[in-house]
């Protein structure tokens, strides 16, 4: 097959030019075309990488502004739950404010962001506590006691108040829009920005309405936030070099800026919001009144918009986005870019791609005419030589002539001789080639895989080495701090396993004792047995960078994967859509929260399972490297370190209190009993015996009134003399000084000694005494003596309370084991209220009402009731409905006389 190249066309027109002239017009040709295209792409494609990096840049400030706004408003909320939750437990009573001050003021050191913290009520009771510095707290509060009007103290660090002379009169928090915010809503809620009375600032509120259990409204629990925060964190943000970052309200008002312009003027001292439009800032007037012209309601603006517009003959770049996710705060995030931030250096680049085109344009043309008369004889040498060369070959019907150029001619002749003999060779060479490139390639590929994995593998072990080695200084395990150790340990923990959530659970079948170590430090963890369910101590989202807790898992629900845990110790879980360990979690836990993957390890304190540590992966499957494995296992050990930290700093601090009190009681016991044996028994014998020798008539006779008033006298003296006694007789019980005679006695003849004591009594107010009681009891190991204190202190307590003609009566009853035996004093008298039995065992407290208010008494009876019944062993018990008596129920250890023998 001939191939004829270069007949006719434009090709004739060069025919007998000499080479060199043809190289150096074609070299130029296209070193001219070539350096006028790639200026012409530069260009185009730096103007196209302006753009493009204009809108990134947007993009990625617009994205930090949300994300930034979302964290500073998620701030209320973690307050404001926080507060619920302490009101739900009781620790905190809306009705009384006054027990906030202490609690507002830890809750601002703990939440620096918050400006201020509000609890307000129903009953137009305000408390508002400001953090002025480190040191320093605003205090403004309004009462009944405050006549409704707000006063202003300054709180200085040791806790002294100095009132302020600021005072707004019949101030009514009810009516102000952080406490209307949070009750029309009936949930938590941002306010609208508004004016406080007492400074001239624009304020916005976020409110949480508190409803006891009935769904009443009690109150109302604000924070409050100054909008110049906002600005703040706006201009902490870095927009190319003269971009701008504001943001508006649907309704045009300015909220924000990343300039220093407030968004608010003062109009007669008072501020005045500001519109975006009318703003003093020229970019961000210019911006609004686009947007306004671009948008005729603010409203219709539901996505993001990429913009730009010309201002003073520059090019704006503009990103809108709305900022949504929290109640009442519906605002537009504006960002606008100049576009010479971008242009300047791009013109520049454009100067000197000029300037290089065209010394690179000179440059190749001197080359060319240089490279023209250097190849020209090297070609027809090498022309000679091929043609040598071709002829040691058999050359096939394959010829190329070539016209119009007298060396290529000579070249041309001896290419077709030997293009068909090398072309077999150089196919061949080529496929080999490629066979050896793919090999080279593949192998290549798999030790940079194999090297990038152990690469991966030794990162993954400094970095968990690095993680351990912090955890093992960080302050928070060593001290025992459960709160702040279990954040540092699961947040780490997600960090470098790259887990999505790690949680600590525990296994409690008191819901409230965690709380109780990680509010007081000073609970024990004897009851963290492995109990009924598994609750969640503190949960870390790694995408989310929070952490909760409280999410429970009974161990009846999910049978197979506690006992797969049990026996195991840890579970790893690739693909927890086909495990059959976690398939009981599958549809409830895990499928709805995207959990794919989990491992999960044994907590051990003290020899015995008190939890486990969850690492769950979201999205794709995971393998469990054994180096994972093992830093789950160390993250255990660090958990459980902290526990056992926690329990020893517990038990030495409550050593040491209970050793601190045990001596001030002694002390105080003493002097109470060397003032009461020489001031008043002393004295109070004297008396009693100067009555006795008046009433005797020593002195004299004495008239009817006289009497009556020595024999009150007399009574009045003996009943303080009891008092001391039994004062004396409860000091001796609480100091373990009385020592009991324990011996066998009947419990029939116990009972009756009891009634035969108490019957002249139950003769003057015709009351029935009877017993109820089982025959052939055996008999009870008791201090009789003291016992029969109890029973009399009861029966006469009963026939105080019992109008004429009733009854009172004894039951006793022992349990269906025989192992403690019961002994009810019954009466039908007068009774009381449910609400009033706590005070019955309260030294001096006495029920009032219609009846006891005329009844003697010191209040101290049932005290030393209660204390000999607990130095046996045994409780008592009150119930009581008001009008139809009451029941005092004697519980006591009861066994047989050869038990009590064996055992004492």
């Amino acid at each position: 097959m001939n191939k004829n190249t270069g007949q006719g066309g434009v090709f004739s027109l060069f025919k007998g030019v000499p080479l060199s002239y043809i190289l150096v017009a074609l070299f130029v040709l296209q070193i001219f075309l070539a350096v006028g295209l790639t200026a012409y792409l530069s260009i185009s494609n730096g103007q196209k990488a302006v753009y493009e990096v204009a809108s990134e840049l947007r993009r990625q400030v617009a994205n930090g502004v949300e994300q930034n706004l979302q964290t500073y408003l998620s701030t209320p909320r973690q307050v404001l739950r926080s507060n619920q939750n302490i009101i739900d437990m009781g620790l905190l009573k809306i009705e009384n404010l006054a027990t906030w001050e202490p609690y507002l003021i830890e809750q601002l050191k703990i939440f620096p962001d918050a400006l201020a913290l509000t609890v307000s009520n129903e009953q137009q009771e305000y408390l508002a506590v400001e953090k002025l510095n480190d040191r320093q707290f605003l205090l403004r509060y309004a009462s009944k006691s405050t006549g409704y009007d707000l006063y202003s103290y300054k709180i200085d660090s040791q806790g002294q108040r100095t009132q302020l002379p600021e005072v707004i009169k019949n101030y009514d928090v009810r009516s102000r829009p952080d406490y209307q915010a949070g009750v029309t809503a009936r949930k938590f809620s941002f306010s609208q920005i508004f004016v406080p009375l007492t400074e001239p600032t624009l304020l916005i509120s976020a409110s949480l309405p508190i409803y006891n259990s009935q769904g009443e409204l009690l109150g109302v629990n604000s924070t409050l936030t100054h909008l110049s925060e906002i600005g703040d964190l706006l201009q902490n943000i870095k927009v190319g070099k003269s971009g701008q970052i504001f943001i508006i309200e649907r309704s045009g008002l300015l909220v924000a800026s990343s300039t220093t312009e407030q968004p608010f003027r003062l109009q007669n001292g008072k501020p005045i919001r500001l519109v975006a439009s009318q703003s003093g800032n020229s970019l961000t007037q210019a911006t609004a009144k686009y947007l306004a012209t671009k948008f005729s309601n603010f409203d219709q603006i539901q996505s993001l918009q990429q913009l730009d517009f010309s201002f003073e003959g520059k090019r704006q770049f503009l990103e809108v986005r709305p900022l949504q996710g929290e109640p009442n705060v519906n605002w537009l995030i504006v960002v606008a870019v100049p576009e010479a931030d971008f242009i300047g250096q791009i013109a520049r680049n454009i100067q000197t791609t000029i300037f290089v085109c065209l010394g690179a344009l000179g440059l190749a043309t001197i080359l060319g005419i240089l490279t023209a008369r250097w190849i020209t004889q090297p070609i027809l040498d090498f022309s000679r030589a091929t043609k040598d060369l071709a002829d040691f070959t058999n050359g096939e019907d394959s010829v190329v002539k070539v016209q119009g150029i007298k060396e290529l001619d000579v070249l041309g002749g001896s290419f077709n001789e030997m293009a068909q003999q090398l072309r077999k060779t150089f196919t061949a060479l080529t496929t080999k080639n490629q066979e050896l490139e793919l090999q080279v390639k593949q192998q290549t590929q798999e030790l940079q895989q194999e090297i990038q994995e152990r690469i991966k593998s030794e990162q993954k072990l400094g970095q968990h080495s690095r993680v351990l080695a912090e955890l093992a200084n960080h302050k928070a395990v060593f001290e025992g701090n459960l709160e702040t150790a279990f954040k540092v340990i699961t947040e780490k923990a997600a960090n470098a396993l790259e887990v999505e959530r790690v949680g600590v659970w525990l296994f409690n079948s008191d819901a409230l004792l965690y709380e109780r170590l990680r509010q007081r430090q000073a609970q024990t963890y004897g009851g963290l047995r492995q109990g009924t369910k598994l609750q969640c101590i503190n949960l870390y989202e790694r995408s989310k960078q929070t952490h909760s807790a409280g999410l429970e898992r009974n161990l009846a629900d999910y049978p197979i994967y506690f006992k797969a845990l049990a026996a195991s110790h840890t579970i790893t879980v690739t693909d927890t859509r086909t495990d059959p360990r976690v398939q009981e979690l599958w549809s409830e836990l895990l499928e709805p929260n995207n959990i794919v993957s989990l491992i999960d390890t044994d907590l051990w304190v003290g020899g015995e399972v008190v939890g486990t540590v969850l690492y769950e992966q979201i999205g794709i499957k995971r393998t469990w490297e054994l180096s994972e494995q093992n830093f789950v296992s160390a993250i255990a050990e660090f958990v459980a370190l902290t526990l056992e930290v926690c329990d020893r700093k517990r038990a030495e601090s409550a050593l040491h209190e209970a050793k601190e009190v045990a001596e001030m009681a002694n002390s105080a016991k003493s002097i109470f009993l060397k003032n009461i044996t020489y001031e008043l028994r002393t004295p109070l014998n004297s008396i009693l015996e100067i009555t006795q020798s008046l009433q005797d008539e020593i002195y004299g006779l004495l008239s009817e009134e006289q009497r009556q008033s020595l024999n009150i006298l007399e009574s009045s003296g003996k009943n303080l003399l009891e008092l001391i006694k039994q004062i004396l007789d409860l000091t001796d019980i609480e100091s373990s000084k009385i020592e009991l005679q324990l011996a066998a006695t009947s419990i029939r003849g116990l009972c009756d000694s009891s009634l035969s004591f108490v019957k002249h009594l139950a003769f003057q107010k015709n009351i029935h005494l009877s017993i109820q009681i089982p025959e052939e009891l055996e008999p009870i190991q008791v201090d009789e003596r003291r016992i029969r204190q109890v029973f009399i202190n009861l029966l006469t307590n009963a026939i105080k309370f019992t109008k004429e003609g009733g009854k009172v009566w004894i039951e006793v009853q022992p349990n269906s084991t025989n192992k403690y035996i019961f002994f009810s004093v019954v009466d039908t008298g007068i009774g009381m209220l449910s609400d009033d039995l706590f005070k019955l065992f309260q030294p001096f407290m006495q029920v009032e009402n219609s009846s006891t208010q005329r009844s003697t008494g010191t209040g101290l009876g049932l005290v030393m009731v209660q204390k000999i019944v607990e130095l046996h062993g045994g409780t008592v018990h009150a119930e009581s409905q008001l009008g139809k008596g009451s029941r005092f129920t004697v519980k006591l250890p009861w066994k047989k006389v050869g038990e009590w023998g064996v055992e004492n």
